[in-house]
């Protein structure tokens, strides 16, 4: 049974770690989507969150490589008969093309869009795997990872950047500095992807919420924290946070290949720290602004609670909640879970 742990709405108490001065808050940058600017006079911003020059970094990179071409919208063939679809392909990082897919209810007006990030090792996929949401009233958006395929869900989009030597998979991938790291392109590319629904509903289009499990949940972090214009977050046993900690807990997958790859390069501990430090989902979470629901299985051996548990604590959003399933693994919950983000997402257009 899921146990809910949510504090009041009134009192959403920002941590702070020992020994970091409170930062200055939350700044309106304007009416560009970006992120709030939210760094401190040390550098690190968000009440001492992250390395110095986080909020510096992620501020130029959006700047300088998110892709700027208008995405294509292409009606796509489907058997489903109370659902639209359409095949598109949007500008992401340094306008590389990233595939996806639209899907909204055919009959009568949309309740809201819904942004799906994907877990490791898959891909978009086809529509007919995307219908829950759409059923329930709300377009859904699926980014593809790019360069990420997999048996049960294909991938369509490349990645056209290489990197240095790394581990097979893709937590190492760019790992010897933050500029080649391949979260930071994946990262803008989910923003990119909100810019191509954005350009495209217009934003009376009702309530955006971003949403993902595992890698998936650690781009909705990211995405939550680098644009103000987020309605909600479904975030599900994120991947990449509290990293130092979750790279020596994980029993299994994607944290292991950053202790092989440290097997390999020993002494190169403090530059993959260093790198990591600016993709952690503590750090993003810490600048999240939007109502989220989180998820955690305390016996996972993949993303470790721990790491999960320390997100939703930095977690600066008001109206947070999280679902601890004490005997799951990284499964969180499967389908009573999903019964619990629909009833979140009504939460969402209640409030309107």
């Amino acid at each position: 049974m899921a146990t809910p742990t949510e504090p009041t709405r009134d009192s959403p108490e920002r941590p702070r770690r020992p020994g970091h001065p409170a930062g200055t808050g939350p700044v309106d940058t304007g009416a560009d989507g970006a992120g709030p600017d939210t760094t401190g006079p040390d550098g690190t911003g968000a009440d001492g969150f992250g390395p110095d020059g986080f909020d510096e970094f992620w501020r130029t990179t959006l700047a300088e490589h998110s892709g700027r071409e208008a995405a294509r919208f292409e009606p796509a063939e489907s058997p489903l008969r109370s659902i639209d679809v359409w095949d598109v392909t949007f500008s992401g990082f340094d306008g590389h093309p990233v595939k996806g897919w639209m899907l909204a209810p055919r009959r009568g007006s949309s309740r809201g869009t819904v942004v799906q990030f994907l877990g490791n090792n898959t891909g978009r996929g086809i529509p007919e795997q995307w219908t829950l949401l759409p059923s329930a009233g709300w377009s859904t958006f699926v980014m593809d990872n790019r360069g990420q395929t997999g048996p049960a869900s294909p991938g369509d989009t490349p990645d056209p950047v290489g990197s240095g030597p790394q581990i097979v998979g893709r937590m190492t991938s760019g790992i010897q500095q933050p500029e080649s790291y391949y979260y930071r392109r994946l990262f803008v590319d989910a923003v990119c992807a909100i810019d191509a629904v954005r350009a495209r509903q217009g934003r009376g289009a009702g309530p955006l919420v971003v949403s993902g499990g595992s890698q998936g949940g650690a781009t909705a972090l990211a995405a939550a924290a680098l644009r103000e214009d987020i309605s909600g977050a479904l975030v599900e046993v994120p991947l990449l946070c509290d990293i130092p900690r979750s790279v020596e807990a994980a029993a299994d997958g994607p944290f292991t290949q950053i202790r092989d790859y440290l097997r390999t390069r020993r002494g190169d501990e403090e530059t993959v720290l260093r790198t990591l430090s600016f993709f952690d989902g503590v750090h993003f979470a810490a600048r999240a602004q939007a109502p989220a629901l989180f998820a955690v299985g305390m016996l996972d051996p993949v993303c470790p609670p721990a790491g999960v548990l320390a997100a939703y604590e930095a977690y600066a959003g008001a109206g947070k909640s999280l679902r601890t399933y004490p005997f799951d693994g990284h499964e969180h919950g499967q389908w009573q879970h999903r019964r619990r983000q629909l009833e979140f997402l009504e939460g969402l257009t209640e409030r309107r």
